[in-house]
């Protein structure tokens, strides 16, 4: 598996887990003193979610820049 395809497949499973921390984060909402952690909790797979989607937009970008640079 190249690093693209390595790189759209945890982008994918990074979003399953972005959904669980945010379901999991509205369940604890309705306590009634919810953890202050659970908060934070969605936030590591946002920012990985965020770097990955960045890198996955500039690809196409990237490629052509890369293509014609070999051929001219």
């Amino acid at each position: 598996m190249n690093r693209n395809n390595w790189i759209r497949q945890t982008h994918r499973w990074l979003s399953i887990a972005f959904t669980v921390a945010v379901l999991i984060n509205i369940a604890a909402m309705g306590q009634e003193q919810p953890a202050m952690w659970i908060g934070f909790l969605a936030l590591f797979p946002l920012i990985l979610l965020m770097l990955s989607g960045l890198y996955l937009f500039a690809l196409p970008y990237l490629g052509k820049r890369r293509s014609a640079r070999l051929t001219g």
